[in-house]
């Protein structure tokens, strides 16, 4: 999946999750948070892997539950340590949407030998095409069914977004602002 399409995903579970836990849309710091747990797994595989070599490849270490198991509580201990458990829980809502979302749908074909991605290093990662780094994967893409959809799915969460108030623009806005010098 790409990065909008893991975007949309998170976004969309998280705005349900807190429309009917807390009876009003998400927040402008726990999106933030939900959006940087959504694209975490690649933040940390597609450089490593892709560009740097220091993984076998794009889905591994950020992509793997033993790696998840050992970050889920180690954001929970932060998020209580700074007292910032609001933003513990879409973080980590993004981190695991995205683990999901990448379950390619020939699962329900092929079988359960696409979801050796999910226990690197225990089992070996399925065969991928092979990517010779960030821009290459850029290049290489192409519009399918599956990515048409994950497009929709975006389009959607802008939708949803857009009418939960925008949530976290203004404080993107303002943080760039305050340390970016426009006008000179």
């Amino acid at each position: 999946m790409w990065p909008w399409g893991h975007l949309a995903v998170a976004y969309l579970l998280y705005t349900l999750y807190t429309h009917r836990r807390y009876a009003r849309p998400p927040r402008a710091l726990p999106v933030i948070a939900l959006a940087v747990g959504s694209q975490f797994p690649d933040l940390i595989d597609k450089p490593l892997g892709w560009s740097l070599g220091v993984l076998p490849g794009g889905r591994t270490l950020g992509h793997s539950v033993f790696f998840a198991m050992v970050l889920i509580p180690a954001v929970y201990v932060l998020a209580l340590r700074f007292d910032r458990v609001e933003l513990g829980t879409p973080f980590v809502l993004g981190h695991v949407s995205h683990l999901l979302a990448d379950i390619p749908p020939s699962v329900a074909t092929n079988g359960v030998s696409e979801l050796t991605f999910l226990f690197w290093p225990v089992l070996e990662q399925p065969e991928y095409e092979s990517v010779g780094g960030i821009l290459d994967g850029f290049l290489r893409y192409s519009m399918g069914g599956y990515e048409w959809a994950q497009l929709g799915l975006f389009f959607l969460m802008i939708v949803v977004w857009y009418r939960d108030g925008m949530p976290g623009l203004t404080y993107v806005r303002l943080t760039i602002a305050r340390y970016v010098p426009v006008g000179r």
